[in-house]
């Protein structure tokens, strides 16, 4: 089978079958936004929105183009002068290989919340990716994988790390080598030398 990109198959969507993603990291500043409702009313829709079609409900899930999307919602002129509809691409992706597009979207062109970057990192983990799935699709090199993990302070993202065993906590190394007495004659509250 020849693959054909999504960019040659441009649909025009109502707005109103148009929802967001819950996992989008990608944040535009105030000025940003404002730039773009600029471009887009000079020059209109010059890039397709990207989005998974849902057969469930029968909703376009965006994919990339989040801020195009929002500048129509936001923008009775934008939305009446485009009647309604938003130019989009169709890619259809489980959820794991969506979100890894979204990141690959805006990694090429611009930066991320680390708190909600970390929380994808968190939920692939839960989809089942490991590590060096998550490094790959989403363009990481394991430093970078490690220090979102570590945001997120679940022990469960680091069950794949192999921990040296170069160290013994000090309460587990003092039971080891302290031989053990009676404790029953000592009053309760009272702390007794070692």
């Amino acid at each position: 089978m020849i693959f054909v990109s999504p960019a040659y198959n441009v649909i025009a969507v109502p707005i109103e079958r148009i929802v967001p993603n819950t996992y989008n990291p990608n944040s535009v500043a105030p000025p940003e936004l404002n730039l773009l409702y600029k471009s887009i009313k000079e020059d209109g829709y010059t890039m397709p929105i990207v989005c998974y079609h849902s057969d469930s409900d029968g909703m376009y899930v965006i994919v990339d183009g989040f801020h195009r999307y929002r500048v129509m919602l936001e923008h009775k002129d934008i939305y009446e002068r485009e009647r309604g509809l938003l130019p989009v691409t169709v890619i259809d992706k489980p959820l794991s290989d969506r979100m890894a597009s979204t990141i690959r979207h805006n990694r090429a062109r611009g930066s991320h919340d680390v708190d909600l970057m970390s929380n994808i990192v968190k939920e692939l983990h839960e989809l089942g990716r490991s590590d060096s799935w998550i490094s790959k699709h989403l363009g990481m090199d394991k430093d970078e994988l490690l220090r979102l993990k570590q945001i997120t302070g679940l022990a469960a993202l680091f069950r794949d790390i192999n921990f040296g065993q170069a160290w013994v906590p000090e309460d587990e190394e003092k039971e080891a080598t302290t031989p053990e007495k009676d404790l029953s004659s000592e009053k309760e509250g009272e702390l007794q030398p070692v």
